[in-house]
């Protein structure tokens, strides 16, 4: 089934933390999709710095909780502390989108409940998934995506 992660990071070497990532994801599926490199302006939290933020988009039957560990994993393997909500991190793996699942549990909400309000996720999905119809949409993300002054496009994550 489809999967799709957001994938971000405002401490350290964002780059590195985020290909870090996107390395061990292609462990699922080589053939994953990659979105441009986005560099954001926080939302919420304590003053920070700027956010690198890219989306993942694989395939896998790996089940939804798996895939959240999976994240989580990620997430400590890059140093991330949670210490603060909305806080600065060195690496933010979000699971978006798991197939068709809809789920509402205390440990994961599928689709991910705020990714449409956030150009942040928004830019990179438009890319990888232009034909995602977000939870309350009535039509695909393709085209509709809001990228302005918050949300700046870099270019492409070397993984090289």
């Amino acid at each position: 089934m489809i999967v799709i992660f957001g994938l971000g990071s405002n401490l350290g070497d964002r780059e590195a933390h985020l290909r870090g990532a996107v390395k061990a994801l292609q462990g699922l599926d080589p053939g994953l999709v990659l979105s441009s490199l986005f560099e954001t302006e926080p939302v919420g939290g304590p003053p920070q710095g700027t956010y690198l933020n890219c989306a993942v988009r694989l395939e896998t039957e790996l089940a939804p909780l798996a895939l959240l560990s999976l994240a989580h994993r990620l997430e400590r393997e890059a140093g991330r502390v949670r210490s603060v909500a909305n806080g600065p991190r060195t690496l933010d793996v979000d699971l978006l989108v798991v197939g068709d699942v809809r789920r509402e549990t205390p440990e994961l909400t599928l689709p991910h409940p705020r990714m449409h309000e956030r150009a942040f996720v928004l830019a990179p999905l438009e890319e990888i998934a232009p034909e995602l119809v977000p939870d309350g949409w009535r039509e695909r993300l393709g085209g509709r995506a809001r990228v302005d002054s918050e949300v700046r496009r870099l270019g492409n994550l070397v993984l090289g």
